[in-house]
């Protein structure tokens, strides 16, 4: 899997990707992350990447012509059919982010380009012809849309065969399977720390009853 991230701050999520399953990941070459400074794909001296919106308001807006020439640029250079590949832009109007969309992304393409938004938005002629989607993190608004490409990134790659050392542990985690139900509370020892006792039942060695005692506690009903 390739990840292609467009943005005006290139180094910002340098310290996410290097670290941990990311990194390892990358070392494995299970993925590649290619960083795009989107600056690099203006055409004026100042580089500028955004204008003032037609019609007046508030703040900037990002211009389509620096996007649409890094995305046509990436497309151009990869050696994946175009349905392999998926262009997200991130937004806040966007479609909340979820388990199933991360599993998707994980199983039909090669190759994502994530574009991240700044300042006020984006020029709406990113989403309608460039974009094959738009994805937001939730009801709330940050800075940029980095952060939501790293979380992609993060939630497709450790999706893809070979990057998560135990399989298994995926299906028991939160928000899989077809209730889409939390995982249940795990403890590790001591068991007892001042006072704080770990459940009686997961000391039994009865497997029976705590995988009774476990879907219990899954607590997130089928939406």
């Amino acid at each position: 899997m390739q990840f292609n991230v467009i943005t005006i701050f290139p180094r910002i999520l340098d310290s996410y990707f290097a670290e941990a399953q990311i990194k390892r990941a990358v070392q494995k070459s299970k993925v590649k992350i290619k960083v795009h400074d989107l600056r690099n794909y203006t055409s004026d001296k100042h580089r500028t990447t955004d204008d003032i919106p037609y019609g007046g308001g508030a703040g900037m807006v990002m211009k389509i012509e620096p996007i649409y020439k890094n995305v046509t640029a990436i497309l151009k250079e990869s050696h994946c059919r175009r349905k392999d590949i998926r262009v997200i832009l991130l937004s806040a109007k966007g479609k909340a982010y979820s388990q199933k969309t991360a599993n998707r992304l994980a199983r039909r393409y090669r190759q994502i380009i994530l574009i991240s938004g700044r300042y006020e938005g984006v020029d709406e002629r990113v989403a309608e012809h460039i974009a094959d989607e738009e994805i937001s993190l939730g009801p709330y608004i940050i800075s940029g849309g980095e952060l939501g490409a790293a979380v992609i990134i993060d939630s497709v790659t450790r999706l893809i065969p070979g990057v998560v050392g135990n399989r298994e542990s995926l299906k028991e985690e939160s928000f899989t399977g077809k209730r889409k139900n939390l995982e249940y509370p795990q403890f590790t020892r001591p068991e007892n720390f001042q006072g704080f006792r770990v459940p009686k039942v997961l000391l039994t060695g009865d497997h029976k009853k705590i995988k009774i005692w476990r879907d219990k506690l899954r607590t997130k009903k089928e939406e």
